[in-house]
């Protein structure tokens, strides 16, 4: 890529906001000019030019099911909205929003819903990830203000990573960990149930019982009183309730057996997190979804933040709590009171703020309460309340618990709006559909998870008639009457108006202000560099750290009371179900699902299980599991794994309809709420299993990605000229006539198609390949045992490839050339590099993660297998090391 044909932006995914320089081509490279990532990229980031296929994209207007212009989407819109508020009042309508958003979509939509509709009712899909922080910001900080940057990291001595698999969810600030844990030396404590990729840099894994991180941090609170390590100087000039916290804290656990207890976490290793915790001030605590998603996440947070408190560990470098958002604009959606329960500029439901954004707005029917919060918004419009949604951005018949219920309450509405870049199971549902702009189409700005706000740009044209989320929502407003209100032309007006609001009879009462940005031109906007915030006016940079001196606010400590998880009788649901992310996949994979070779490192949504819990439940390591709850069944492959602890399971949370018949997980999630925040709880579901034995296997390759439903699981993952599917057989293979049927509607092949057969019946193993002219359109291979498939790597390259008369037999064998082999399980996604060839290069003497790289190329480019690789060098130097060593 050349410099002139470059444009800096950012990446569309988590909270840590890298910087991206992307050409119009498709061609995607870290920027090393960005204070976040300063050049790196993770395996996603590095993939995204794959992720610019307008194949599938939405490219006009729908109205139920048909194509529409504009006009007559937008006027239904405004209709149907206009007449539900006469009709019911404005609480009857409702938006449901995204961290997708860039921040000038974010306030116009809240704008639109608390200004002029006059509804608390917009709330956004952060809500599932960031509300316990924002909860517990607000409660210690009066304000959700994050005190800490990426750049304590560095200067940090002790790093605590709690509920956060960082290798994994944040890739990059990984990098920039293990990078200052090899040069001087950083200690590492990881508190989560699991072993997770993370703990590969780790000095001591802390694997709590689920829901007890509010008596780890009370228990450390009260150790940190008994040694004397609270700094009651500094406290008593900032600070107030700490002898409430603290009281609090006792009575949870006195000592630190009592918490050994609790959190099922060997004395030692309590007591060893204690000493390095007391004894270290320049300490950072990270925190993110494992204790965000939880029905005590405020809790959580501010038993967190009540360490640092009390130590006066914040505002200074090396220190501080740190909330890492899972989205690349949770934090600009905050910033614009993108949740139900905020008004905009860090403003609250109080008559004073309400007053003045409502002057501000010049606003007609200004919003006077919160709204309903996400799982209360979709159970108000299951019970009728809500009349009419508009769902911008996100996906929630997929990713919110209760995930059939969602779809019955879609399904209830009288009115359902969905404004995305894909088709979705959302969407499927939706009265009226509206294309959206992607990812390198849209420009605006989004800020990370240390306040660094930055642009992303526009360098490629949006397919068909895909609009911007903001122009959408100002045109349904001019079409409602309010056409002087929202009479944007540009991203650069909204960003204006935006930045004026946050200094708006500020005068210091609320950190976040950037009135500095409220005059930017046209052409400073397009060219603004990445900045922090506050950055008031008159002032030319922003502030890097919150609280490096007096701030004039009192800071709060909150007694946080321990609510253990509410687990039913174990005997009827003996598990706990745990859900999170996956390194190489992002929410429910409408962007990265179709990028072959990030579907590689997992390619279907297995549920990981300790040996022994498999073993107690009768399910062998070749059968499916068939997962219930009280809220809905599933059915998934099965991974043995000893990093969990006994008595819990763990499945990825993005798989949905259109990946694998297993569908969302969340349909299986329950979504008890935080009573302080509204965040449901992800990470505790109880469960039951059993085991599933399929009665045949079968790979199917095709250049089709639909597939008949039928009574078999199924998986299917991108590959290079069509798709790859995983069956696994619940009910006996047809026979005769309906045997030739079923084969056919699997291969999907053409009517010229030529049909290639081996079949075996006496071992039960059917070989056929579908062949038009020369070339494989599909082949399909069944088997009583997945062991005696062909794989799938061998087959890949034939597909919609030249197949000669002397290639058709090998084809048959299950291969595609005779010199080709299997890797094992791909480790490195960017270079395709297998397990097996990791393992072999091990074997041959490469004893560092730099020498496979230097014999392979894995871990070369993004680094997002790093770990991986040093869990397998770990793995291999123990079984070579003597049994009694």
């Amino acid at each position: 890529m050349s410099d002139r044909s470059l444009t800096r932006t950012t990446c569309p995914y988590c909270g840590v906001g890298c910087g991206v320089l992307a050409s119009s081509d498709g061609g995607v490279a870290g920027d090393r000019d960005h204070p976040a990532n300063r050049g790196r990229l993770c395996s996603k980031g590095a993939a995204l030019g794959e992720t610019l296929v307008d194949a599938d994209r939405l490219t006009h207007p729908e109205i139920d099911g048909r194509r529409a212009g504009w006009d007559e989407a937008l006027d239904l819109i405004a209709r149907q909205f206009s007449r539900t508020i006469a009709e019911h009042g404005p609480d009857s309508v409702a938006f449901y929003v995204s961290g997708q958003f860039l921040t000038e979509d974010y306030y116009v939509a809240n704008k639109l819903m608390k200004g002029f509709i006059g509804s608390g009712n917009i709330d956004t899909n952060s809500r599932l990830c960031m509300a316990s922080s924002v909860a517990g910001h607000v409660r210690a900080f009066g304000e959700d203000l994050v005190p800490a940057c990426y750049d304590d990291l560095e200067a940090a001595e002790l790093v605590v990573l709690t509920g956060s698999n960082l290798a994994w969810c944040h890739p990059v600030l990984y990098q920039r960990l293990a990078a200052a844990k090899e040069t001087h030396g950083t200690r590492i404590v990881v508190i989560d149930p699991r072993r997770t990729a993370t703990c590969e840099i780790a000095d001591l894994h802390l694997a709590v019982r689920p829901g007890t991180d509010v008596v780890l941090f009370a228990g450390l609170l009260a150790h940190l009183e008994a040694k004397g390590a609270c700094d009651r100087s500094w406290m008593a000039g900032q600070t107030r309730g700490f002898d409430e916290a603290l009281d609090a804290a006792r009575k949870i656990a006195r000592s630190i057996a009592e918490v050994a207890s609790i959190t099922d976490v060997p004395l030692d290793d309590v007591a060893r997190f204690f000493a390095w915790f007391t004894t270290t001030e320049r300490t950072v605590t990270c925190y993110s979804q494992g204790v965000n998603q939880s029905s005590a996440g405020t809790d959580k947070v501010n038993a967190i933040l009540n360490c640092h408190l009390a130590t006066g560990r914040l505002g200074r470098p090396g220190m501080g709590p740190l909330s890492l958002t899972g989205q690349p604009n949770a934090m600009g959606g905050r910033e614009v009171g993108g949740l139900a329960n905020q008004l905009a500029a860090h403003m609250a439901f109080n008559d004073a703020d309400i007053d003045r954004v409502r002057r501000f707005w010049n606003a007609p029917r200004m919003a006077s309460k919160p709204g309903l919060k996400a799982v209360d918004l979709f159970d108000a419009m299951l019970d009728g309340r809500i009349k009419a949604l508009w769902v911008l951005a996100t996906n929630p018949a997929d990713s919110m618990p209760r995930a059939g219920r969602v779809r019955d309450a879609l399904r209830a509405c009288p009115f359902v709006a969905v404004s995305d870049c894909w088709p979705t199971d959302t969407s499927r549902l939706a009265h009226v559909v509206l294309p959206a702009m992607g990812w390198g189409e849209k420009d605006g700005t989004v800020t990370n998870s240390e306040r660094c706000i930055s642009r992303q740009r526009r360098f490629r044209d949006a397919p068909g008639e895909a609009r911007a989320d903001w122009w959408m929502m100002a045109e349904v407003a001019r079409r409602m009457g309010w056409a002087q209100d929202f009479a944007y032309t540009t991203s650069a007006e909204i960003f204006r108006e935006h930045a004026a609001l946050s200094a708006f009879e500020n005068d210091g009462r609320r950190l976040f202000d950037i009135g500095a940005l409220a005059d930017l031109g046209d052409e400073a906007y397009d060219q603004l560099q990445p900045v922090q915030w506050p950055l008031r006016r008159g002032e030319s940079s922003g502030a890097a750290r919150l609280f490096d001196g007096p701030s004039g606010r009192s800071l709060s400590f909150v007694a946080t009371p321990y609510r253990p998880v509410a687990v039913p009788a174990s005997n009827e649901w003996p598990l706990v179900l745990n859900t999170g992310r996956i390194r190489d996949q992002w929410h429910t994979m409408t962007r990265t699902g179709v990028v072959a070779r990030l579907m590689t490192h997992r390619r279907e949504p297995a549920l990981e299980i300790h040996p022994l819990d498999a073993q107690r439940f009768g399910i062998a390591e070749t059968d499916l599991v068939r997962i219930e709850s009280p809220h809905g069944t599933t059915v998934t492959p099965m991974r043995l794994s000893t990093d969990q602890r006994r008595g819990e399971i763990f499945v990825p949370m993005h798989w949905s309809d259109a990946h694998s018949s297993a569908g969302p997980v969340d349909r299986i999630v329950g979504a008890a709420a935080d009573p302080v925040s509204g965040q449901p709880e992800l990470k505790a579901t109880p469960v039951r299993i059993e085991p599933v034995t399929p009665l045949w296997r079968a790979l199917l390759l095709r250049a089709d990605a639909a597939l008949p439903d039928g009574d078999h699981y199924w998986s299917r993952v991108p590959v290079e000229g069509g798709h790859a599917f995983d069956l696994a057989g619940l009910d006996v293979l047809p026979e005769g006539d309906a045997s030739r049927a079923w084969v056919q509607r699997l291969l999907g092949a053409s009517p010229q198609a030529e049909l290639v057969v081996y079949a075996d019946p006496a071992r039960a193993t059917f070989r056929y390949a579908a062949i038009v002219g020369d070339r494989l359109e599909a082949c399909l291979f069944v088997a009583r045992e997945a062991s005696a498939l062909p794989d799938r790597t061998v087959l890949i390259a034939a597909l919609n490839a030249p197949v000669t008369p002397e290639a058709r037999l090998l084809l048959l064998s299950g291969c595609a050339t005779s010199d080709m082999t299997d890797t094992g399980p791909v480790v490195c996604s960017c270079f395709g590099v297998g397990r097996d060839a990791v393992c072999g290069a091990i074997g041959r003497g490469a004893s560092t993660v730099t020498a496979i790289g230097q014999a392979l190329r894995a871990g070369t480019n993004c680094g997002s297998c790093i770990p991986e690789l040093k869990s397998l060098l770990r793995e291999l130097r123990a079984a070579k090391e003597p049994a009694n060593a």
